[in-house]
């Protein structure tokens, strides 16, 4: 149940990226140099205590482009962008670190999180246990698993990895049938994405479509298109546990105003 070989589609020409790199890396980095990297990590923070908090928490997501919008921010300084956001209110940080098409980076990941004192995610097509060790060696306190790329073999064997070095992952889906293969890899958190990695459609109503099947004891996130104060009271009213923000902020002249707009007055009022 894992993404057929490359028919065209933007996520399968990513996906073929990725793999050729992760390949290349593996080469000149090790798994076991990066296991040495791992013991000199900083301390994991608390990734899925942030995000489960009272009121409305947004994960916000750092990110320069993006495929379907090209760049978003330029220049791009992600220090000053962890430090305004951490101090507007986001609970936690998604920091991209795909290169080509998202021009993400682990440098990014690493001076982002050195600058804030918020669990950090590293967002990326990961596939490999080789990129969870790496995850962990940057200093990532969580990472994403997409459903839709993975088999259900390898979803566990990752989840698995990830938990014996202290990430819990966020497991992302966009389908009913994603979702019911999460649950049953026993995934904890729960990312219903509202965009459509195929077509890139957004719907947010996909999110209101997914949030009743999603047991109680798991973290809901929602993530994508969400634009407005409304929409997150919305969401929050319907059982999502937290919100990953990332292209109106980016978009935005100011970053933290924007994401103060988002959160609505009593963020305003700090």
């Amino acid at each position: 149940m894992c993404a057929q070989a490359n028919n065209g589609t933007l996520l399968d020409r990513i996906l073929e990226s990725r793999r050729a790199e992760v390949q290349l890396r593996k080469r000149v980095l090790p798994e076991t140099a990066l296991k040495y990297g791992v013991e000199a990590a900083s301390p994991l923070r608390d990734f899925p205590g942030a995000l489960t908090r009272p009121g409305i928490n947004v994960m916000a997501e750092l990110k320069p482009a993006s495929p379907s919008r090209g760049v978003l921010r330029e220049p791009f300084d992600p220090v000053a962008l962890a430090q305004s956001l951490e101090a507007t209110g986001a609970v936690a940080l998604s920091v991209l670190t795909e290169p080509e098409f998202f021009r993400g980076s682990l440098k990014n990941l690493r001076d982002a999180r050195k600058s804030a004192n918020l669990p950090v995610l590293r967002k990326d097509f990961i596939f490999d246990p080789w990129q969870v060790w790496e995850a962990r060696a940057n200093d990532a306190d969580s990472f994403l698993l997409i459903v839709l790329t993975l088999s259900d073999a390898r979803l566990k064997e990752l989840l698995a990895l990830g938990r014996e070095l202290g990430m819990e992952p966020l497991v992302e889906v966009h389908t009913r049938e994603e979702l019911d293969r999460a649950l049953a890899a026993e995934a904890r958190i729960i990312g219903v994405n509202n965009r459509n990695l195929k077509t890139l459609e957004v719907r947010t109503d996909t999110s209101f479509e997914l949030v009743d099947h999603i047991p109680e004891n798991c973290v809901a996130i929602s993530e994508s298109g969400i634009r407005t104060h409304r929409e997150l009271t919305r969401l929050r009213a319907a059982g999502f546990d937290a919100f990953l923000i990332g292209t109106c902020l980016m978009l935005s002249p100011d970053p933290a105003t924007a994401l103060a707009e988002l959160l609505g007055p009593r963020a305003k009022g700090k």
